[in-house]
């Protein structure tokens, strides 16, 4: 158990389906869907639903994550594959990537069930606000570079790997943070937040919040406070918790299709002229102290500190990629490998040419050149931030 590295806000229990092409061909021509329907904004209140914003997240090879409106449709899509039981939710992944490299923390979780006991990280504690055991999966589709569906006479092929979220799961969208928490931050060297994105009722979020201000204060002045956004359910939320917590966030983390889902349109991650606009453009909306992005390409942090957060992104990317490269169950020795590949060129050339635009303010740490048939792009981002947190932990 360790004390000092407290990481919440809660846990998931995951159903990780293996893509099946004839399975999802055989739905497309079962429900008769059209190329015209596809859409990932669709409100998902069936099977049907589920998979018109599947094939949609599929042809733009973008990953995410969307409410349904019923657990009943996520064990009925899940039931049509083979499936794996996992854990899931940021705290949690984060943790199984720092217990690879020898560090523990103590986990703040919202739900609990045997899955949990069994999965859980053996080196790390646990606080929990459930006062029941309950189960409410979240189905993870994950689809490799170049998966092919066909949808009518359209043949949808996917530029990227990547993976998609489907979930209703109620004590995670009511976040009942546990009467613990504040006692669990009193000897606390850093603190990561996340899972407020789940939560779709504004009322209950802003008692939330104003549950979570007050056990910040038992958490020490020169703690650090780790943010992941994880994409809101209900984005008009989000702004919420910058005003009530923002003064207190030292890192605000998001990945690339975050940043994009902020801005309101496709950015070329490569494009230095573009992404220097963009980049100002999230700043200002989001006024972090530091402001972390984590793309396939490289990852930056973003303010007047940047540069001593250089350790901590390499090990945040080195962590992500050997999850990539080397799935579930790695090791240490898997970590220091991955630490051995050459970096991608054009994540390279962007991290130069972004430092020549942005200065001191801009740290820029290209991501590796990976080539694997099979990659792992489940919980990448969750292990981005076991990696940060643990290269701080590691050189404290």
């Amino acid at each position: 158990m360790n004390e000092k590295l407290v990481l919440g806000l809660g846990g998931t229990v995951d159903y990780e389906i293996v893509w099946d092409s004839r399975v999802i061909d055989e739905l497309v021509l079962e429900y008769a869907i059209q190329a015209s329907e596809l859409s990932r904004l669709i409100a998902i209140r069936s099977e049907r639903d589920l998979l018109i914003a599947l094939l949609a997240f599929v042809k733009d090879g973008a990953g995410g994550e969307r409410f349904v409106a019923s657990s009943r449709t996520v064990e009925q899509f899940a039931a049509r594959f083979d499936k794996r039981i996992t854990l899931g939710g940021t705290g949690v992944r984060a943790a199984y990537a720092m217990e690879a490299v020898g560090v523990s923390c103590t986990l703040h979780l919202v739900s609990i069930d045997d899955n949990v006991r069994r999965l859980l990280p053996r080196g790390s504690a646990y606080i929990s606000s459930a006062e029941r055991d309950t189960l409410d999966p979240h189905l993870i589709v994950q689809f490799v570079e170049g998966s092919r569906v066909r949808v009518g006479e359209l043949e949808l092929r996917s530029p990227h790997a990547n993976r998609v979220i489907f979930a209703n799961d109620p004590p995670n969208a009511e976040l009942v943070l546990s009467d613990e928490l504040g006692a669990s931050l009193e000897q606390a060297e850093l603190f990561m937040i996340s899972g407020f994105n789940s939560m779709q009722s504004e009322e209950l979020l802003l008692q939330r919040l104003g549950a979570m201000r007050r056990h910040l204060t038992r958490l020490p002045a020169d703690a650090l406070v780790f943010y992941e956004d994880s994409g809101f359910h209900v984005p008009a939320l989000s702004r919420h918790v910058r005003e009530a917590l923002l003064e207190r966030i030292d890192v605000y983390s998001m990945n690339e299709d975050e940043m994009q889902a902020y801005l309101g349109r496709s950015l070329d991650l490569l494009d230095v002229d573009e992404m220097a606009v963009a980049l100002g453009e999230l700043h200002e909306l989001i006024p972090a102290s530091l402001l972390v992005v984590h793309t396939k390409f490289w990852s930056l942090a973003l303010g007047a500190r940047a540069d001593d957060y250089e350790d901590a992104l390499r090990g945040a990317i080195q962590m992500a990629s050997t999850r990539y490269v080397r799935g579930d169950g790695f090791t240490e020795r898997n970590y220091d490998q991955t630490g051995l590949l050459p970096v991608n060129p054009l994540g390279a050339d962007f991290a130069r040419g972004i430092r020549s635009r942005r200065g001191t303010e801009v740290c820029c740490v290209p991501a590796f050149l990976l080539t694997v048939a099979r990659p792992t792009t489940i919980g990448l981002g969750d292990t981005f931030v076991g990696g940060f947190i643990a290269a701080i932990a590691r050189r404290a």
